[in-house]
């Protein structure tokens, strides 16, 4: 899917977060004032050397998880019910075109050719002004079954238009550059296990800020069938690989350091590939059909691998991905928005009815974000600028599926800068989680919590 914009900003952002979550490469130089991502500094190891191709990494360890506990963590893990699911929509997504105010004058005025016709689209109940972006239908039925809150204008006073540090913002839980560890991370930090990397997963080939961790370690990984050693497969190699496995417990209690780690590393490696070799050489089965995408996309790949690896009791506590599209849309909105949205919503109707067909949506709650809104007003090239107060949404079926903060309207409801002003604050939002879904310390993870209100967000 081709870029919508330009931007330098953006760009650079992109580029500066790839190179933060590759430690030991280096960063490319930032300018003044800028944050640097969360994660960067976090130790990055594989379980074993590269030159195997295992396709996991470890951040956040320092030190080689002794196998002897591992297990340990894994139990310990298992205990947590509950799974929260983050997904990224990269780039600024348009609250005023995916729940669209056909019932505001001001929107037709200040959209001349962008504004959708008032007929398209399925009315949102619970606000009689608004409407469905065509694309989203697919959230429309899961909120029409009480599966989706929505958060017509969420974000955060004083509102950074920078997609670097407003993106900062969100994945550390606070208006604060100075965060090196992001909100899940801390939570992970408090309520995870020194021995289990999956509590933590960057569903991606790099971390994702959101989870970087200050004390235990999180996990990356493409997909439960991209954790492989090699792409072909056969009897010798698995023998081989069994063998290595069975040294590395034996040297795991090694008086020497250098072939203790080594041991541990390689028994490790041996446990995961165990627990996901049902995923590996012939892939994963679903329940139901995912929407079809490209291999660059992926996203519906990654949400039923995610779906299957639960099933299979693996210890996920927490899990973070980008959804597929780019929001940026400086210039040809409508199709790029539209394009992207789609298969958004679609894949994740999907992943909520793969829960449910496995008994597993009780469990499972996830939280969409993005950086920012759009700007009220249209552009020149058929597009929205960089605005304030976005939309956002939880999904699963312990959501309480109402409106969290209301729709402002454009008439008073737009700040200096033309831009929708917040209805709701993202920090009281990832407090109530916290506290309403994780059961934590709201107080202890997101810097001055008790200064923002907590919305009833789950039943």
């Amino acid at each position: 899917m081709r870029r919508a914009c330009p931007c330098s900003d953006f760009s650079r952002t992109d580029m500066l977060r790839q190179a933060a979550a590759q430690a030991g490469r280096g960063l490319p130089s930032i300018e003044p004032g800028m944050p640097l991502p969360a994660g960067t500094g976090l130790s990055r190891r594989g379980f074993v050397a590269r030159s195997l191709g295992l396709a996991l990494a470890v951040y956040g360890a320092d030190r080689v998880i002794n196998p002897l506990v591992f297990e340990e963590g894994i139990a310990q893990a298992a205990t947590s019910d509950r799974v929260l699911v983050s997904v990224f929509l990269d780039g600024g997504i348009d609250s005023l075109s995916t729940l669209f105010p056909a019932g505001d004058p001001r929107y037709y005025e200040l959209r001349p050719k962008l504004a959708l016709p008032g007929s398209t689209g399925l009315a949102f109940s619970e606000d009689s002004r608004l409407r469905w972006h065509p694309s989203a239908a697919a959230f429309a039925t899961l909120h029409g079954e009480g599966k989706l809150t929505v958060l017509p204008a969420v974000g955060y006073t004083s509102p950074d238009k920078s997609h670097f540090t407003s993106r900062h913002y969100w994945e550390v839980g606070a208006t604060d550059a100075g965060l090196g560890t992001g909100w899940l991370g801390r939570y992970l930090d408090r309520a995870g296990s020194p021995d289990n990397p999956l509590q933590g997963l960057s569903l991606d080939n790099r971390l994702q800020p959101a989870l970087a961790t200050a004390r235990v370690p999180v996990a990356s990984v493409d997909g439960p069938d991209r954790y492989t050693f090699s792409k072909k497969r056969t009897p010798l190699e698995d023998r081989m690989i069994a063998a290595v496995g069975s040294l590395g417990v034996a040297h795991a209690k090694s008086k020497d350091p250098a072939l203790r780690q080594a041991g541990s590393a390689a028994s490790q490696s041996q446990r995961l590939r165990q627990q996901l070799l049902p995923f590996g050489a012939n892939g994963f089965s679903s329940p139901v059909q995912y929407p079809a995408s490209t291999e660059r996309e992926g996203f519906p790949r990654r949400l039923a691998g995610l779906a299957a690896m639960l099933a299979a009791g693996l210890p996920i506590r927490c899990a973070a991905l980008k959804a597929p599209g780019m929001y940026d849309t400086h210039a040809d909105q409508p199709e790029e928005l539209a394009v992207g949205l789609k298969l958004t919503a679609d894949s994740l109707l999907a992943f909520q009815r793969d829960l449910e067909a496995r008994g597993l949506a009780d469990r499972v709650v996830v939280h969409l974000w993005s950086e920012f809104g759009r700007r009220a007003k249209e552009n020149a090239s058929d597009g929205t600028d960089h605005g304030a107060a976005g939309i956002g949404f939880l999904l699963g079926t312990r959501v309480r599926g109402r409106m969290v903060g209301e729709y402002p309207g454009l008439a008073g409801g737009l700040d200096e800068q033309g831009n929708l002003r917040a209805t709701s604050d993202f920090r009281g939002v990832y407090a109530a989680v916290l506290e309403q879904w994780l059961d934590a310390d709201a107080a202890a993870i997101i810097p001055n919590a008790r200064s923002f209100a907590r919305p009833a967000l789950f039943r």
